[in-house]
């Protein structure tokens, strides 16, 4: 089922004229956001969202707070009403940033907001002190009473007893400050041991967001995705575009900027970056959509996948990856963006 189809609202004058849009051009909105009324269910959560949630990640680093705003109020446009950001992004800088336009556009009460903490400077870890500390952190900066979905980060923590994390989280919950708890960096093992104190009466782990698209297919392909069945975790995957590379923009070394996010994209551009660009190239043709939309509708065709996060850098960019979330991907096709990445 297409929800945003390409070309959509285009006026009679241009279409009697026969002029041909490009697959990334801008899609007029006219009244509510077309997307308003899609929306899946995140898990066992509660919540229910738009199948693509707006990263926060280059608020108050590579973007400011005006092209920030003018982002979150385009994804709002197209129905959008998931939020995810993280007490380490630029130092707290895009909780601000994202406080700001809660308060400004009233959109509190209508958007899903998850927030993963652990990786703060100030706030390392998931121990009893430090969580208590973020989660009071990202309240204040966010400007809200309660974070919807906290994402529990164990990259800079894999020795605090899990019992007192949860158990933390459990009379947060029961204050009202957090809604559901989700987990990133949770090695398969630590789910299943989170699963048995679940069992036991501590707060259960609903959602986990895990670095997924067609680039880096492991380690979430193997163990961790049998996890996520069994336990029917809502995924949603992190670096749904690599850090853009399968946007499509970036196809020469020689033209990536330099920098961090440059060796990055660089290190895409081998045999087989190129074989997945040309796979999606193809696709992108026969669907008529932009290949960062095909990158997105690729990873919602896969099992257990939720909502993917994805991060913009411009307010047309949205744009092009909302359309992800309305092309429908046959088997074939699946199947061969799937073989591209082998």
């Amino acid at each position: 089922m297409r929800l945003f189809s390409v070309g959509a609202g285009a006026s009679d004058e241009r279409a009697r004229q026969g002029v041909a849009e490009h697959p990334s051009a801008p899609i007029p909105i006219v009244g509510p956001g077309i997307g308003e009324t899609i929306r899946v269910a995140l898990g066992e959560t509660g919540f229910e969202t738009f199948p693509l949630m707006l990263g926060a990640a280059e608020f108050g680093w590579n973007v400011d707070l005006e092209t920030s705003h003018g982002i979150l109020d385009r994804y709002v446009e197209f129905g959008g009403n998931a939020i995810h950001t993280a007490d380490g992004f630029s130092g707290g800088r895009s909780e601000h940033i994202i406080g700001q336009w809660l308060r400004s556009r009233g959109q509190r009460d209508r958007s899903v907001v998850s927030v993963r903490v652990g990786a703060h400077a100030d706030n390392p870890g998931l121990g009893s002190v430090n969580l208590v500390r973020a989660v009071e952190g990202s309240l204040t900066r966010l400007g809200v009473d309660r974070i919807d979905v906290l994402y529990l980060d164990a990259t800079l923590d894999a020795t605090t007893n899990l019992e007192d994390t949860l158990a933390t989280v459990e009379w947060m919950t029961e204050a009202g400050k957090i809604g559901a708890v989700g987990a990133f960096g949770f090695a398969p093992e630590r789910l299943v041991e989170a699963r048995i104190l679940a069992s036991a009466g501590y707060p259960r782990i609903q959602a986990i967001d895990a670095p997924y698209n067609l680039v880096r297919r492991q380690p979430f392909e193997g163990d961790l995705r049998l996890v996520a069945g069994a336990q029917n975790l809502a995924v949603t995957p992190s670096h749904a575009l690599e850090h853009g590379f399968l946007s499509g923009r970036h196809r020469s070394k020689a033209l990536t900027s330099r920098g961090v996010r440059g060796e990055q994209l660089r290190g895409h551009l081998n045999r087989r970056g190129i074989k997945i660009l040309r796979a999606l190239d193809q696709v992108a043709e026969e669907v008529s959509a932009p290949v960062a939309a095909v990158s997105i509708a690729w990873l919602l065709a896969q099992r257990t996948i939720a909502a993917p996060i994805v991060n913009a850098f411009a307010s047309d960019h949205v744009d092009e990856l909302m359309q992800g979330a309305g092309v429908s991907l046959s088997r074939s096709q699946v199947a061969e963006l799937t073989r591209a990445g082998n």
